[in-house]
């Protein structure tokens, strides 16, 4: 029986050291922001200042999330939220001169849309689905 048992994990080990090796690479598999320039129909020129924007509001909050961490104090739920609010309108007022009125909308839509969890297999979104935009690679 410990026989059987060892050779059957050795067995699923080895399947699975060989599925790694032939797995596709992860660069080839498309990212949230090649996801987003499809879905919002964005130019190059678009994709790039949206891509800085993003990457800059990300930057931001993380630096908020460190701060308050690095303060020794549990951070305050509420104060958390209103500074990431605050930086959800700035970013909103940097992308209204980059999109249109209706890119403008479809993205406020889905970065609603990810923020209740759509995206994240919580209510009405799959498992597995496609990820926030507002998310950063």
């Amino acid at each position: 029986m410990k026989a059987t048992v060892i050779a059957l994990v050795l067995l699923c080990a080895g399947a699975g050291a060989a599925y790694a090796q032939t797995a596709p690479p992860a660069a080839s598999a498309p990212s949230r922001m090649d996801n987003l320039a499809t879905l919002l129909d964005l130019t190059d020129a678009q994709k790039a200042q949206v891509q800085t924007i993003l990457q800059e509001e990300h930057a931001k909050m993380k630096a908020n999330w460190e701060e308050a961490k690095a303060s020794g104090t549990k951070p305050d739920f509420q104060q958390m939220r209103t500074l990431h609010q605050q930086i959800r309108q700035e970013t909103l007022q940097k992308l209204t001169p980059v999109l249109s009125g209706a890119q403008l909308k479809k993205f406020q839509a889905l970065a609603q849309m990810a923020h209740h969890g759509h995206f994240h297999g919580g209510p009405g979104g799959p498992p597995g689905a496609a990820t926030p935009p507002a998310a950063q690679d």
